[in-house]
């Protein structure tokens, strides 16, 4: 397995990503869309989740295909992004039609933001304009770290921030993530040096650093964040996306074994204070030929999920009132 072109879940062919961000307001929204509906499952494991349509995807749910993914900040404020999609959806003549009636199916999650050092006194909800320009903005392409639903991201002792990472099998089929990482846990083992995903990572893509070779890690729960803000303010929330042609169960299946892909990289993951969560996204373009061929996309998809939290946490930059510094803060430039 090798990274794909752009080490990126837009390495999907028809796959693309829009951000948009409010600097002051210290958050923002990432949307996924395609050049058609496609196949989507979830699953949830942190303890505080805050969804939109997540039922829809469910493997006995009569809905097959829905029309974008929204990654948000803004806690429940940041639903409302999915509102400003699908209004974009609609403009544009795309949703699932019933009769003469045309509906946008748009599943979101969103993660905690709201004590990030951003001014959140507004007088109307910002986000249904922030995934509207995310949408209208969405391209093959898609930078990381501190943008898009990564803006306001903190980890337990550093800011966070938006990564993504893709593999190609040796089948060809290709598989990727996007990850918005904002974990009640660390990405970095004590130092704040090295990542927890490091034996994951690939051509010194986050820092080429190595390994902690210290034994016994992992009992030093220290935490810049906690100490400034609640336990709940928190949760890493990602889309994993395969061009293999999946079905609903089968996508469940890779959203499940990408949690894996959390685990290791942020330490603890799956709190109760977190809501972590992974979206699971087929194109269906690439059959399945072998009964092992899901069982390696979850491996993939948990791969690169590790990678592009670290990516996303690497590649975060600073700004005025940010509440904790950013890896490059702490390590320099590397």
């Amino acid at each position: 397995m090798i990274p794909g072109p752009q080490n990126a879940i837009t390495d999907i062919a028809g796959l693309k990503v829009g951000h948009a961000q409010d600097d002051t307001l210290k958050s923002g929204v990432s949307v996924l869309v395609a050049d058609h509906p496609f196949t989507a499952s979830v699953a949830v494991q942190g303890g505080a989740p805050g969804t939109r349509e997540t039922d829809l995807l469910a493997p006995d749910k009569s809905v097959a295909q829905v029309d974008a993914l929204v990654l948000s900040g803004g806690s429940a404020y940041g639903l409302d992004a999915c509102s400003g999609v699908v209004a974009g959806l609609r403009a544009d003549g795309r949703g699932y039609r019933v009769g003469r009636a045309i509906i946008p199916l748009v599943p979101g999650a969103i993660l905690f933001d709201l004590l990030s050092g951003g001014d959140k006194d507004w007088a109307e909800n910002p986000y249904p304009s922030l995934g509207r320009a995310a949408y209208d903005t969405a391209t093959g392409t898609t930078p990381i770290g501190t943008i898009g639903a990564g803006t306001g991201a903190m980890t337990a002792m550093m800011k966070g921030g938006l990564g993504t990472a893709s593999l190609v099998l040796d089948s060809g089929i290709t598989v990727a993530a996007l990850v918005a990482a904002n974990p009640m846990g660390s990405v970095t083992t004590p130092g704040e040096r090295h990542f927890w995903a490091a034996p994951f990572e690939i051509d010194g893509e986050f820092g080429g650093l190595g390994p902690d070779t210290t034994m016994g890690l992992g009992r030093n729960l220290e935490s810049r964040k906690l100490s400034a803000m609640q336990e709940r303010a928190n949760t890493t929330i990602a889309i994993v996306a395969t061009d293999a042609a999946l079905d609903k169960a089968q996508c469940q299946r890779v959203a499940i074994a990408a949690h894996d892909g959390i685990a290791r990289a942020c330490v603890p993951a799956h709190s109760p204070g977190d809501g972590d969560l992974v979206f699971s996204v087929s194109t269906g373009s690439i059959p399945l030929t072998a009964p092992s061929d899901l069982g390696a996309i979850g491996h993939a998809a948990a791969l690169c999920l590790s990678r592009a939290i670290a990516r996303g946490v690497y590649a975060a930059t600073a700004a005025p009132n940010d509440l904790l510094p950013t890896w490059r803060d702490l390590n320099g430039d590397i």
